[in-house]
């Protein structure tokens, strides 16, 4: 892919930046809801509690992930990053990937269940899952957060390869 242009390369980075951002805030919002829920005092608090995660869920959790791992492959295509060059680049890709699929099929199919059950009118089922989810994926998108600044581990062996062609 060709470089990016600078204008271009930095507003895609605001843009990923931001999104990155919102997809770690609102999983702290989703780990807050989800330990309310669990220990609500009635069956309608935690009603609202599933009500509002399933909003959120519907209208953020899934559209943030994709452009988070979206712009993030656009943004290491085309700058001198790359996107297996380097370590922390290609960890902070696998990771933003499976996270991303686990929040579009293991969280949200969670989320509906428990959404099932308040529209039916019986007791959520065990809310494990909704704490448990949010938890790691917090864990994950701030250790994300801290390579990106950080930037450690060096070149992959690829990136050795062609920095090595390029020198020539």
């Amino acid at each position: 892919m060709r470089q990016l242009t600078r204008p271009v390369r930095r507003g895609l980075l605001v843009v990923h930046v931001v999104v990155s951002a919102g997809w770690l805030g609102l999983t702290l919002g989703m780990l807050t809801l989800g330990i309310t829920g669990a220990v609500a005092d009635s069956a309608e608090e935690a009603g609202a509690v599933y009500r509002s995660m399933n909003v959120l869920g519907d209208w953020l959790l899934v559209p943030l992930s994709l452009l988070s791992l979206t712009s993030g492959i656009v943004l290491s295509l085309g700058t001198p990053w790359g996107l297996a060059r380097h370590r922390w680049v290609y960890v902070k890709f696998w990771l933003t990937l499976i996270t991303t699929a686990a929040t579009a099929f293991a969280l949200r199919a969670r989320i509906d269940a428990a959404m099932a059950d308040v529209v039916a009118g019986r007791p959520v089922g065990p809310t494990t899952d909704l704490i448990l989810a949010p938890s790691v994926s917090l864990g994950i998108y701030t250790f994300l957060t801290a390579i990106s600044v950080i930037k450690p581990w060096g070149l992959t062996a690829r990136g050795r390869r062609f920095r090595a062609i390029r020198h020539r």
